[in-house]
């Protein structure tokens, strides 16, 4: 199930699902640990003798947030038990504390009793081995903790603190779904205390006039002992949850307009999605500099693995974006990050967790026949390169990369220079950024020519002019042989792959993909060079899909969450990052205000295809447009605010030539009645 809501401030995520539950609570890292791992935090209301958990079908949902900040705006309502409830769930954007207010309005005329249920389904350090969970009577707050994490959980009304009511019991095991079960019939146990797999449940017991409303503050306060969480409960009980949600509201609010969009002719909803966007990337985005692919640990059914990782290509590509919408300052710690995980050799692996250790991988140390390979992608080296030299062109800023200069980018860009095929010239064999294929890509070209472009520029800057023409050699030679290898002349387009054949050469790999955008987005070829204009020509037309969805998939054929065989008229998933990939070359190649309209066009297929919330996932279903893999996906987001900024440059571009164009007309007018 997608994750239709997310709030966090780079400590601190929580993650929704689309039934409103809680099921991902990460820290202290965004992306590790996930102390609910693959559960689910209940929420539920008794009135009048009968009971309703927020996802049984009786209830409306509406999930979406507050514009342009990161505090939800969710409306639930059940006519069935007469109750309307209006939530705003945040993360407050300076300490680890998730709190949610719950403004309860009764839709009947008579004055009722409710009880209001809040679960938790705690897996401390993303397993339930040696948790612990208590009352404590004190401050009448359940606690729950391991080693050295502990949760704080409490509740506020207008006319006390803490629960009223409470349980504390196995979870998970022995055939026990958990202490919310024991919600059900309006009462809870009171256990004081419990160990293993468990849970806790609270209760809040309200008496609410006819059509009257009452709010509730439910909060959890996440750190590293007892004693300091509680002298931050009780300060936060003296001044009221209230001050949390009201300063995050302003915060996010006054963050988002750090990036400022101009005028151009976009409507409300296409701006509404780009701070959208601005948001939730920057809910992925860890306070460490890691930037995660993505935290929906509903794919962990999927092969036990997650998202939650910082891919160096995902993240340079997010840092690119962030950095065009004036957010460059917060992207310098994703490269001290870069330099402090590249390997010695000078290349980046597959994927690291948040704290920098290196991620699970697939890919292989040797190949079938035993030979010694780098089980890289090495687009995800240069990309880091190429994003850090359009940052530095931003903002010329020398201090940032003089920490990185030797540690990083000549490390890196050395690799790159000693990682090719001396016969052609290319890179040598690496895995596809689709992280399926080996061969040499033409995306990793195109993507390690860039990335040594960035590095001669940095070496010029620093004045070591021996580097600075080692890697302008290698570029251009790349090019060169780029322009002889990857281009099919039969064909009329450029191929996505060259397949090692075994004996030293190699064979073509004539699959379509939308991946060879990245031959002109990464600058190799000019988009409008008849090579790419007829490549994407051909991508147009033979990977969109053909049903009433739409949208480009990656390639033909593709497998992954595959749901139709029929690769004719569904080449595969629509992918949101390919589909506005092709809105980006149509900006690209752009020579009039009006060949903008394709570019509008499939901007506004994305925002139809969001979730309600705006949240964007990172595929959906040909047929029925649900969210498919994980959602959100950082780099869709993030590819939507990059086509953002680059359609404001080129309209501001295009409609400036015309106001010149016509104010020379007029001079040129007034010069002839002059002569006359």
């Amino acid at each position: 199930m997608p994750r239709d809501l997310v709030v966090g401030n780079g400590s601190m995520l929580v993650n929704f699902d689309h039934d409103y539950l809680i099921r991902d609570i990460y820290y202290p890292h965004v992306g590790l640990h996930n102390h609910i791992a693959g559960g689910k935090c209940h929420f539920g209301v008794w009135a009048d003798g009968e009971f309703s958990w927020i996802e049984d079908s009786d209830w409306q949902r509406d999930l979406r947030y507050e514009k342009s900040t990161l505090v939800t705006d969710v409306r639930l309502r059940n006519d069935h038990l007469g109750l309307e409830m209006t939530c705003s769930d945040c993360v407050d954007f300076h300490r680890p504390v998730y709190v949610r207010k719950v403004s309860i309005k009764n839709l009947r005329s008579t004055q009722r009793e409710l009880r209001v249920f809040f679960h938790q389904d705690f897996s401390i350090y993303g397993d339930d081995i040696g948790d612990t969970a208590y009352f404590d009577p004190a401050p009448r707050s359940l606690i729950h903790y391991k080693r050295k994490l502990w949760f704080w959980v409490d509740v506020q009304t207008r006319l006390s603190s803490g629960w009223d009511a409470f349980a504390i019991g196995e979870s998970s095991v022995r055939g026990l779904e958990g202490t919310w079960r024991d919600a059900e019939n309006g009462e809870l146990g009171g256990n004081l205390v419990s160990q293993g797999s468990i849970d806790s449940t609270g209760g809040v017991h309200l008496d609410i006039e006819g059509d009257g409303s009452q709010e509730i503050y439910y909060w959890i306060s996440a750190g590293h002992d007892y004693k300091s969480l509680r002298n931050h409960n009780d300060s936060l009980r003296e001044r009221g949850a209230e001050t949390l949600v009201n300063r995050t509201k302003h915060y996010w609010r006054y963050w988002v307009t750090g990036s400022k969009t101009g005028t151009a002719d976009l409507d409300q909803r296409l701006t509404d999605l780009y701070h959208r966007s601005l948001l939730i990337v920057r809910t992925q985005v860890d306070n460490g500099g890691a930037i995660i692919a993505a935290n929906d640990t509903d794919n962990l059914q999927f092969n036990r693995d997650v998202y939650s990782y910082m891919w160096p290509r995902d993240g340079a590509l997010v840092a690119d974006a962030l950095g065009q919408a004036n957010f460059g300052s917060l992207t310098r710690q994703f490269y001290r990050f870069c330099a402090s995980v590249i390997r010695d050799e000078g290349f980046m692996a597959h994927k690291y967790a948040p704290d920098g250790s290196e991620g699970s991988s697939w890919h292989p140390w040797a190949t079938d026949r035993g030979e010694q390979q780098l089980p890289i992608q090495e687009d995800e080296t240069a990309l880091v390169l190429w994003a850090l030299g359009r940052q530095f062109d931003r903002d010329l800023n020398v201090e940032a990369i003089k920490p990185l200069y030797a540690e990083l980018i000549k490390k890196a860009a050395n690799f790159l220079c000693e990682f090719r095929d001396p016969e052609t010239g290319l890179p040598l064999p690496s895995y596809d950024l689709w992280e399926e294929r080996h061969g040499v890509h033409a995306w990793t070209v195109a993507s390690v020519w860039a990335g040594l472009r960035a590095a001669a520029a940095f070496a010029r800057g620093f004045g070591e002019t021996e580097f600075e023409a080692r890697y302008r050699a290698a570029a251009n030679s790349m090019r060169d042989a780029a322009q002889r290898h990857l281009y099919d002349e039969a064909e009329g387009r450029f191929l996505r792959r060259l397949i090692p054949n075994g004996s030293g050469g190699y064979e073509k790999d004539m699959v379509l993909d939308a991946s060879l955008y990245g031959l002109f987005y990464f600058g190799m070829f000019s988009a409008a060079d008849p090579r790419i204009v007829a490549t994407m020509n051909r991508i147009s037309e033979r990977l969109w899909v053909r049903t009433d969805v739409g949208g480009i998939a990656r390639y033909e054929n593709d497998y992954y969450h595959q749901v139709s065989t029929d690769v004719e008229r569904v080449p595969g998933n629509p992918w949101f990052i390919c589909t506005m990939w092709l809105a980006q070359w149509h900006v690209a190649t752009a020579m009039k205000p009006s060949d903008l309209a394709p570019a509008k066009d499939l901007m506004n297929w994305v925002v139809d295809r969001a979730l309600p919330s705006g949240t964007l996932a990172e595929q959906v279903d040909p047929y029925s447009n649900a969210p498919l893999s994980v959602s959100p996906l950082t780099w869709s987001h993030a590819t939507f605010v990059a086509l953002f900024r680059e359609y404001l440059i080129k309209h501001r571009e295009l409609t400036a030539g015309r106001r010149r164009e016509r104010a020379q007309r007029t001079a040129r007018g007034k010069a002839s009645s002059v002569a006359l």
